[in-house]
């Protein structure tokens, strides 16, 4: 038998029939008809287990020895205690433990290969982790390094605009982003001016997975060509028959460098890692589904085509963790009592003009007044701020219309991807009815169980409500008014709360951060602010932030929230 090692791949040929029956159990070897070879991505999971069946020629083994090594600097890294930074990361924030320790073992793994064979790392920390950071910081040592020029970032279509926002918070080095949204024209002009950019600075270009895909816009994306591909929330392409999954493992295959983002754990369904990693790195898993379903899964039920169970668990486990680092939140020591995240979402170019017409009206009719009180100016800023949860009144002022979804549609990636996916516990709250009865309606869709308390629900069945939540491990959500469910409860079952809607009220806003921070909580709690871009979402926030009481001072300082 000969072996050959050619852009960044093995080679068997001459292959003997018992020695071919040997080669096929590894798992990791695709069989050629026309040439008679056996193929593979070259790893140390093949190498080793090539050794095992046969003796290495001294060069084979020379590449044996050198993935060993870096295998063993990845681990040293995995358990340092008190990990020290490879390079001087370029970001403007301080990088706790587990993220200098997972930026550390990602750039040892994907600067390991050849010119001719990408590596991927996947950064498995969960929600509140700030894997958005550590991958900014990686991405930044890459381009310190002169490793990549351009970068494409993948995400959730609600998480796309949260990157500009991220890496203009945290990025410490020149870059040029532009977020692909829009009709097709507008994502290709984009791309477009992103590509002739005449600076020298790092070209990041962000797009939804659905886009991925599409005629033009697939084609567009390859000749981007870029040297660094970030999947994040990578359990969006776990589906290897999708089109965006196979999408993104044809731009995968060409890219040098990928990253994927994820919170979900693999021991939910371990079917889902395949196609992540026929992304992320095709020599952990191989490049055939069905090679590694009999590998890893128990075929049964009509037919044996259903999964009813897994086997060589361990063996999955330590490929997959070789080239990623899983944390939690429980894990990171370090890591402050309380996380504040801003997700930001776009408004429509409809909806946006539909904002700046109340927006200007309300500052018309407050700038052409004789007196201004402070009920007048709060109930424009009210209008305002129903407008950015999707709401505006109807003519005769009896009930809202929901006039858009951009924070829904984000509230609805987060039920995914961190209550069905992972099982945990999450707390919602809101300020205004209808905005509630839209989240309920979201969650009874996806089968999620949930209780709810606001001003309708009697004084009598609230305790029942929060005992359900806090006791039963099947509720998973519980939908709270701010100003109805701030005080007195207790929801710490859950360590993550997002602000789908906020008010001026500081004391209702401080009382509901202690609902899940408070005593018997035993993890670090996040909280997720939705915030339209552009809009009064973020001053009423940041007068927050400064504890303000925005009701005593609006009168002298309305002009600041129009």
């Amino acid at each position: 038998m000969k072996i050959a090692l050619q852009h960044g791949q093995v080679i068997l040929a001459e292959i003997e029939p018992l020695r071919y029956e040997q080669l096929k159990r590894i798992g990791l070897l695709r069989w050629n008809k026309t040439t008679r070879t056996m193929t593979g991505t070259i790893s140390l999971d093949l190498l080793n287990a090539l050794s095992r069946i046969f003796t290495l020629p001294p060069f084979v083994e020379v590449e044996r020895q050198r993935l060993l090594n870096v295998a063993g600097q990845v681990e040293q890294q995995r358990e340092a205690p008190e990990p020290v930074a490879l390079v001087k990361y370029p970001v403007k924030a301080q990088m706790f433990k587990h993220q200098v320790r997972g930026a550390n073992m990602a750039l040892l793994q994907l600067t390991s290969g050849s010119p001719e064979q990408g590596k991927g790392f996947a950064f498995l920390f969960e929600m509140g982790c700030g894997k958005t950071l550590t991958a900014i910081a990686t991405m930044g040592a890459l381009y310190q390094m002169h490793k990549i020029d351009r970068v494409l970032v993948v995400a959730p279509s609600s998480v796309c605009s949260v990157w500009p926002h991220d890496l203009q918070q945290f990025a410490a080095f020149p870059y040029h982003c532009e977020p692909l949204l829009g009709e097709k024209k507008k994502r290709l002009e984009a791309l477009d001016a992103l590509e002739v950019w005449p600076f020298a600075q790092l070209k990041i270009a962000v797009i939804n997975y659905e886009s991925t895909h599409r005629d033009g816009i697939f084609e567009a994306l390859q000749e981007y060509d870029p040297d660094l591909i970030i999947c994040d929330e990578s359990q969006r392409i776990k589906n290897h028959t999708a089109a965006q999954s196979k999408a993104l493992h044809k731009l995968g295959d060409k890219a040098q460098y990928k990253l994927a983002l994820s919170g979900t754990p693999v021991q939910n369904n371990a079917v889902d890692l395949y196609s992540q990693y026929r992304f992320l790195d095709p020599a952990v898993f191989g490049s055939n589904f069905y090679a590694f379903r009999n590998r890893y899964c128990l075929m049964g039920g009509y037919g044996q085509h259903q999964i009813v169970g897994y086997r060589n668990m361990d063996q999955l486990v330590q490929r997959e963790h070789s080239i990623a680092y899983r944390v939690t939140k429980a894990e990171c020591l370090d890591l402050p009592p309380q996380t504040f995240i801003n997700r930001y979402v776009k408004f429509s170019p409809a909806d946006r003009k539909l904002y700046e017409q109340l927006r200007r009206s309300s500052f018309a009719e407050l700038d052409s007044g004789d007196s201004i009180t402070a009920t007048t100016v709060l109930t424009k800023m009210l209008r305002l701020m129903q407008l950015t949860g999707g709401f505006t009144q109807t003519d005769d002022g009896t009930r809202p219309q929901q006039v858009n979804t951009a924070k829904l549609d984000a509230l609805e990636d987060i039920l995914d991807d961190y209550v069905l996916e992972t099982g945990s516990k999450l707390v919602i709250f809101a300020r205004f009815r209808a905005e509630i009865a839209a989240i309920e309606n979201a969650l009874r869709k996806k089968g999620i169980p949930y209780g709810s308390i606001y001003g309708d629900v009697p004084q009598a069945e609230r305790g029942k409500i929060v005992d359900d939540f806090q006791q039963n491990p099947e509720a998973k959500v519980f939908v709270a008014q701010i100003q109805t469910a701030g005080l007195g409860i207790t929801l710490h079952a859950a360590s993550m709360a997002v602000f789908y809607s906020i008010d001026y009220n500081y004391a209702n806003y401080a009382q509901a951060l202690a609902r899940i921070h408070r005593i018997g909580q035993h993890n670090p709690v996040t909280y997720i602010h939705l915030l339209v871009e552009d809009s009064i979402d973020d001053k009423v926030l940041a007068a927050l932030e400064n504890k303000e009481d925005i009701a005593k001072s609006i009168v002298d300082s309305w002009r600041t929230y129009f």
